[in-house]
């Protein structure tokens, strides 16, 4: 019925595979449990690979990134409906798992998203800015993201129809962290696959310190040009990003060089603003622009 896919990254996972392992001992129709472990250090390894002892777990000898280790449970699930969970989520719902048969069987949908939510208290302030980035940009009510089914889409919590994931897999040729969920999004769109949402959300709890989610956004960018530049040159996929939308209508409006000069001039304090603990997600939004037209341009020399 319900094959439970986690790629591990140095994280410890203990406490959410003895979760759902207590819940998936409950259900009354069949579940595995796989782990794939893309590479972590070897500390991570020693904590997680007992508590996987009733699981399937699997370590490669070499990190292959996020799009190669999602397709490579297609080669050890055995059951029709494939469950990603990313491995810093943490269950928010005791009957989170009877949520997604219960809906697998009235609904039967192609792909289920069920949303991510972020704690109400912030337990470490160096990740603020990750923290309140989540908290009011990506934590969002089903109703919400049914308004843009496809744009709202994130992999940390879907399950879809190994069938499907068959032919739809993820870009192999995005190696580094970001926008693959965005790409996977819209090949689904274009398939005409609905995505159903759904209010079984996880909590986000692997937050990254400010400076690691600032370094993550800028390689997210940089992931996205490429996308933009080597997979998708299509006017749907620069539509479905909101970044590529606000530089394309400053380009029309030839008004690019504003936000480039502001950017060479306070791109640096801006950082050190976030570095320090500040996370004004407007001064955030601004400096995401900036780097976003700096780097097109240097991806173009």
């Amino acid at each position: 019925m319900l094959s439970i896919c986690i790629p591990i990254y140095n994280f410890d996972v203990c406490s959410l595979v003895a979760d759902l392992l207590s819940q998936g001992n409950k259900l009354t129709v069949p579940f595995e449990l796989i782990l794939i472990d893309d590479c972590s250090e070897k500390s991570f390894k020693n904590i997680n690979k007992p508590s996987c002892e009733k699981a399937r777990y699997i370590e490669l000898e070499e990190n292959i990134g996020r799009s190669k280790i999602r397709n490579l449970f297609l080669a050890y699930a055995q059951f029709e409906n494939l469950l990603f969970l990313d491995c810093d989520a943490k269950l928010v719902s005791e009957t989170y798992l009877e949520n997604y048969i219960s809906l697998l069987m009235n609904e039967n949908p192609q792909v289920i998203f069920g949303g991510s939510i972020y704690e109400n208290e912030l337990k470490d302030k160096n990740c603020l800015l990750n923290w309140k980035y989540g908290l009011k940009r990506q934590q969002q009510s089903a109703e919400n993201r049914k308004l843009n089914p496809y744009q709202s889409f994130m992999t940390n919590n879907f399950i879809i129809k190994k069938s499907l994931f068959e032919k739809e897999k993820f870009n192999e040729k995005i190696a580094n962290y970001g926008h693959e969920d965005t790409l996977f999004g819209l090949e689904l769109k274009k398939k005409n696959i609905s995505i159903f949402h759904s209010n079984n959300s996880v909590y986000h709890i692997g937050l990254d310190s400010n400076k690691k989610f600032i370094e993550k956004t800028e390689t997210a960018i940089k992931s996205l040009l490429f996308i933009q530049h080597e997979i998708d040159h299509s006017q749907e996929f620069r539509e479905s990003i909101k970044l590529i939308q606000i530089y394309e209508k400053l380009q029309r409006l030839n008004l690019i060089f504003i936000p480039l000069i502001l950017f060479k001039l306070f791109g640096k304090a801006l950082k050190n603003h976030f570095l320090n603990g500040k996370a004004n997600l407007f001064f955030f939004d601004f400096y995401k622009l900036g780097f976003y037209i700096q780097e097109r341009r240097n991806y173009s020399k």
